[in-house]
């Protein structure tokens, strides 16, 4: 009988811990818009190694790139000028639970809009059409991903990405060789380890703006749209940066700030990417 009381009581104890916590976490995201808005401050999370999206200048230690100005201007047209814009530098490991302990407001921070991850976060709609793509030598025959399907060709890509096995999909005659991070798989490329190297559309411009000699081929074989996440539940805030993106596209200012940071790359299309 005595352990069954303490059954009982453990049971009771868990049941109010979980409704305690799950109050305090809809506390959390439902008034994270009335927060931001009576303390005029709102805290994204940002990339800071994403060469175009967001990336540190050592010049003047300011974070600069397409999402940090999109950031900006998302901030003044839902809160106004005299916003103070916060930017927290994110990696892919720790943006969500950066974005669920409430360190940040909303991330926007290349991130894929993904069946998974809306189990745990709420997207806005897409504000960068991204899908993967490969970047070749200015000088090369390959047109496309088809081209890739041959025996004899090789393949960079980055571990632990879905690149590697889209490609793999698309191109299942090629020999796929893997790396560590970007500048490696890259470096293989220049070296002619390989004809092509492959990512998101996005990151390939990156590198092609940054290494003359090199261009995207072939448009985006994949649809990866990204979107900014905000805390599960926050309604409130979610419509508002969803009113603010479609009033920057229907002012222009989006379109600039696409053609400030991707115009002129080889192979790279801003009509597709803002679609």
């Amino acid at each position: 009988m005595k352990n069954f009381y303490r059954w009982i009581f453990a049971s009771f104890s868990l049941l109010v811990l979980l409704t305690l916590s799950a109050c305090q976490n809809k506390s959390k995201s439902s008034d994270t818009y009335e927060k931001i808005k009576t303390s005029q401050a709102i805290t994204w999370g940002v990339k800071a190694d994403t060469r175009l999206f967001g990336i540190m200048n050592i010049k003047t230690s300011q974070l600069e790139g397409f999402e940090i100005d999109l950031a900006k201007e998302l901030s003044k047209k839902m809160l106004g000028k005299n916003i103070k814009v916060n930017l927290v530098q994110t990696t892919a490991k720790t943006k969500i639970p950066l974005l669920r302990n409430g360190s940040v407001d909303a991330l926007l921070s290349t991130m894929t809009i993904t069946k998974e991850r809306k189990k745990i976060v709420d997207f806005s709609t897409p504000y960068f059409n991204a899908g993967q793509a490969i970047l070749v030598p200015q000088n090369s025959k390959i047109r496309n991903v088809y081209d890739l399907n041959k025996n004899g060709i090789t393949v960079l890509a980055v571990k632990g990405t879905t690149a590697v096995a889209n490609i793999r999909k698309f191109a299942p005659k090629a020999s796929v060789s893997e790396y560590d991070d970007y500048g490696q798989a890259f470096s293989a490329l220049k070296a002619g380890q390989g004809q092509a190297l492959t990512s998101d559309n996005g990151i390939l411009a990156g590198i092609a703006a940054e290494n003359p000699g090199f261009k995207i081929v072939g448009g985006t074989f994949t649809s990866e749209p990204y979107g900014i996440a905000v805390r599960k539940g926050d309604t409130k805030l979610r419509k508002k940066i969803n009113q603010a993106l479609a009033e920057l596209k229907a002012d222009g200012t989006y379109q600039k700030l696409l053609k400030k940071l991707f115009s002129g790359i080889p192979g790279f299309s801003i009509k597709e990417a803002s679609r």
